[in-house]
């Protein structure tokens, strides 16, 4: 079998035995230069259907993760899981200070929290600011166009954009509609209400973290670094 140019898998399971058996046993067997090379390619391309076969079969798993968590959530949600799940986002995402701001490159993400300033402040997306940042390649008046379009902000309320430079490095996501920032005019009070829907919601939490928080509060004695650049710009 070895000398038709078999490989070692096909041997072994036609006689019950090991790789390590085989290689021992046949190695002192010539193979001819076709039936080496065309082993050889045999296992190259076993080993990339491999691969792809486990990135399959992996894709599927995620796939069938990700239904099955949606069968768990009833829609439409709640009103108080709508306000929250907003505030959520905003706790992570938006601007702490100030009025409201969130920035971020997620379409989806953007258009709910749009839609989420509208219906609880009852404020018009008409109103609001937008800005972008994006890369040179990129084409500015379209880009906003998109944003306009998904967000319903007017062109018109669009500041300049940032352009980011040409960096040197390696960049492994691509921000196909660049970031954009979203301002809701006038809207300090209403961040304030943001924050007390969370403590709200996470008051069963703030004793645990109060008392953590007081146990190291040394950690914000350390003084922040000195800017030696500065100092030696403010020198006569």
């Amino acid at each position: 079998m070895r000398k038709r140019g078999i490989s070692y898998t096909v041997i072994g399971r036609e006689l019950g035995v090991s790789k390590s058996t085989l290689s021992f046993w046949l190695k002192s067997i010539p193979l001819s230069n076709e039936h080496r090379e065309r082993l050889y390619t045999a296992r190259i391309r076993n080993m990339s259907l491999g691969s792809q076969s486990n990135k399959e079969r992996r894709r599927r798993e995620v796939e069938a993760i990700i239904e099955s968590a949606k069968a768990e959530i009833s829609s439409p949600i709640s009103s108080e899981a709508y306000r929250l799940l907003g505030a959520g986002l905003y706790w992570a995402e938006g601007s702490k200070g100030g009025a409201i701001e969130i920035t971020n490159s997620d379409p989806l993400l953007i258009l709910f929290m749009t839609d989420w300033f509208a219906d609880i402040f009852k404020v018009p997306p008409v109103t609001f600011k937008a800005w972008l940042n994006i890369y040179p390649q990129q084409d500015d008046r379209e880009l906003k166009r998109f944003w306009s379009s998904l967000t319903g902000i007017p062109i018109s309320q669009f500041g300049k954009s940032f352009v980011k430079p040409i960096s040197k490095g390696i960049k492994k996501n691509n921000l196909y509609y660049g970031t954009i920032k979203i301002r809701v005019p006038k809207s300090t009070d209403n961040k304030h209400r943001i924050y007390g829907w969370l403590q709200g919601a996470l008051h069963r939490y703030k004793k645990r973290s109060d008392t953590i928080h007081n146990r190291w509060i040394h950690l914000r004695s350390i003084e922040k670094p000195v800017n030696l650049n500065y100092i030696r710009t403010m020198r006569p």
